[in-house]
């Protein structure tokens, strides 16, 4: 596993690391059990950096991760999210006595005592503009509740607000092949300011797989079932903002631009890591297998200028046309 410079922080972290959304119940059913199964071969694999939040499972991802890494001589980097948990809700949680409160839970679940990175997850865009929640992360920072603090954005404009403010550590973004604007301006900006990038949903909610088809059923629980059209929050959440059955057709149009092997995912996560400004990429998994497979996108070589440039072509004319959600 390769390592990258996480901004200016002086941690260098796995390129390829973990999400843990799918510990929380939003991807199905995942148990203890295979949780620790992931999270072995994550560890097995050279990842040291694990994304989660306290929303996820209303704290059940924070305290898989608390479980697992109990006692343990050496700790990973673990990032989490505050800002959306349901009480006290939308706007009291963006006060200083909420975000105070949040934190403590999420270093009570996962048995620290200060958070390695905490961000502020996808609140709206007129409290990022407004600005005192940086102020907040501030003051939790001086307290040493936190040792970083950076923002999960929606979208381009957002990410530059952010990167307005005095000590942002990192951004975290949607980005992929199939959801490619962040590239164009935000990585440069933050590479100059030493704020490190973040890359979620590298896979587009596992339509860059190549596996699905457009009669794939999602149970009742998952997310690319309840939120496929944007129902429950941003839309660009799920399928990177596609409508799943086009995001169907594009992953097979796709598979004729790249090489048969390694497998599409592999590339399609290599393509992330070939931008330099991304710090580490954090996939899910649902088994150990899909962490090896991820994984393995740290060893393969770049892939070439002209198989960018398809990509490229690709994206232009092919798929954003048909993106939907905040961008």
């Amino acid at each position: 596993m390769k390592v990258r410079a996480f901004g200016n922080t002086g941690f260098q972290c796995s390129e390829v690391g973990l999400g843990t959304w799918q510990f929380g119940g939003d991807w199905g059913e995942i148990g203890e059990a295979r949780a620790f199964e992931i999270l072995d071969a994550a560890v097995a694999g050279g990842v040291n950096f694990f994304d989660t939040a306290d929303v996820y499972g209303l704290g059940a991802s924070e305290r898989m991760l608390g479980r697992y890494f109990a006692g343990q001589s050496e700790r990973p980097f673990i990032a989490t999210k505050l800002g959306r948990f349901p009480e006290p809700g939308w706007p009291e949680n963006f006060s200083l006595r909420a975000m105070e409160a949040h934190a403590a839970a999420s270093l009570e679940r996962l048995g620290v005592e200060a958070l390695d990175l905490i961000q502020l997850h996808c609140i709206p865009t007129e409290e990022l503009r407004r600005g005192e929640v940086f102020a907040h992360l501030r003051a939790l920072k001086a307290k040493g509740m936190i040792k970083a603090f950076g923002v999960s954005v929606e979208t381009v404009e957002e990410g530059m607000l952010c990167l307005e403010q005095e000590g942002v550590a990192s951004l975290q973004v949607i980005f992929n092949i199939f959801r490619q604007k962040p590239a164009e301006e935000l990585f440069a900006r933050a590479a100059a300011q030493g704020v490190a990038i973040i890359a979620r949903v590298p896979l587009a909610s596992g339509l860059l797989s190549g596996k699905f088809t457009p009669d794939t059923v999602f149970s009742a629980q998952d997310h690319r079932n309840y939120n496929k059209d944007g129902e429950a929050f941003n839309v660009g959440e799920t399928f990177a903002g596609l409508p799943f059955a086009k995001g169907v057709e594009l992953a097979g149009m796709l598979k004729g631009l790249l090489a048969p092997e390694p497998a599409m995912s592999v590339q399609a996560l290599r393509w992330i890591l070939d931008h330099e400004a991304v710090s580490t990429v954090i996939p899910g998994a649902s088994s150990a297998g899909q962490v090896a497979g991820n994984i393995a996108a740290s060893a393969l070589a770049p892939l070439s200028d002209e198989v960018h440039a398809r990509i490229a072509r690709f994206y232009r004319d092919e798929v954003a046309p048909h993106i939907r959600g905040p961008y």
